[in-house]
């Protein structure tokens, strides 16, 4: 791999932990090609180049597996998880947990059942596709 590449793929993934970690903030591709230090056109065609997905898209899916994990885990109201993992509207977040998932917020809470296995484990096997 050449350096250029390797370099480019150092700032792709610098762009996608600050979406891990910053999930449920309100996250634009500027703001994040300003973190890979890149034009914003440039960083969504390499970041959909480089994890086969758009921005937008692995920010959704990623907020939708924090918010599997609570509908799992608590009693919350599903609105108070939507908001908490960063969905702007209970009806958007609802439209991309059917997407990602398959199911609804509600069918999703009602079929799950919170598993005694490590956290790991159940992220891998619970992980919608991408």
């Amino acid at each position: 791999m050449s350096r250029a590449a390797e370099e480019t793929n150092r700032r792709m993934l610098r762009a996608r932990d600050a979406m891990d970690r910053a999930y449920a903030q309100p996250l634009d591709v500027p703001a994040l090609a300003r973190i890979a230090h890149v034009s914003p056109a440039h960083f969504a065609r390499t970041f959909r180049a480089t994890f086969g997905e758009t921005p937008h898209r692995y920010l959704q899916r990623r907020r939708v597996e924090r918010a599997m994990f609570l509908l799992r885990e608590t009693d919350r109201s599903i609105t108070d998880i939507c908001f908490e993992v960063g969905f702007g509207s209970p009806g958007t977040f609802s439209r991309t947990f059917r997407e990602v998932v398959g199911r609804s917020p509600r069918e999703y809470r009602k079929q799950a059942v919170a598993l005694d296995v490590p956290t790991c484990f159940t992220m891998a096997w619970m992980r919608p596709s991408a």
